[in-house]
């Protein structure tokens, strides 16, 4: 690999990473040594990237950089197609037609386009698009997520039982078969998950729920680690 390519590559590997990765595991990752390491971050800080360190931790990229434009690799472009045509299928229009933007602005790099042609990736999506599509309330439901509001919903269970519920959304869990959203419910006092395609959206509030939605999501991931239960929890 030459440099220039490393240089790429090492800042792939920082954009990826949620927590600072070390110098050794750079070294280990790009088979080169840790002083190769050490050149090249001053090399990507000296071209204006935002890498922070941190002694005994770490090297982190910050928020908000934007890589320009560089080479996918074949089985990248290759799982990029592939992901983003099962979300042209599958989602709701909004985010399909995102999909459809996002692929066509990868398209545009350099020889991509041919790369990831049907004939050359060899990968084909064959699910139907009108099995399984999201109802378009999906798209108001991630934007309050985004936002993280308050939302006013009508519900009904497995049995036909219809309820009405303030709840806090916090993420979309994407099952092959069903969209379930994972929520805080201000009538049960605790977390609750409700089948998109069962759920009517009455109102997105302005009133934003309280505290940091991370911190919400970590308590959820603690109560619910498997998430194959929500199939069987949804409907309470």
């Amino acid at each position: 690999m030459s440099r220039t390519g490393r240089l790429f590559e090492l800042l792939g590997i920082l954009r990826a990473r949620r927590i600072p990765v070390t110098a050794l595991d750079l070294a280990d990752r790009l088979g080169v040594s840790e002083r190769s390491i050490y050149r090249d971050i001053d090399t990507l800080r000296a071209l204006g990237a935002p890498i922070d360190a941190q002694a005994g931790i770490g090297f982190c990229l910050r928020d908000g950089y934007f890589l320009p434009e560089f080479a996918f690799s074949q089985d990248e472009l290759d799982a990029i197609k592939l992901g983003l045509s099962w979300v042209q299928q599958r989602a709701d229009p909004a985010l399909a037609l995102g999909s459809e933007s996002a692929l066509a602005k990868i398209l545009s790099v350099g020889k991509a386009a041919s790369a990831t042609s049907d004939e050359a990736s060899g990968l084909i999506m064959a699910a139907p698009s009108s099995e399984f599509v999201d109802p378009p309330h999906a798209a108001s439901l991630r934007e309050a997520i985004r936002r993280q509001r308050k939302v006013e919903i009508s519900y009904e269970d497995a049995h036909g039982s219809l309820s009405d519920r303030t709840i806090w959304p916090i993420a979309i869990v994407y099952f092959d078969g069903v969209r379930v959203l994972a929520a805080w419910c201000e009538q049960r006092s605790a977390f609750r998950h409700f089948r998109i395609d069962r759920l009517q959206l009455t109102t997105v509030l302005q009133e934003r729920y309280p505290g940091r939605r991370q911190s919400i999501v970590k308590r959820w991931h603690e109560q619910d680690r498997d998430w194959r239960s929500l199939l069987t929890v949804s409907d309470k």
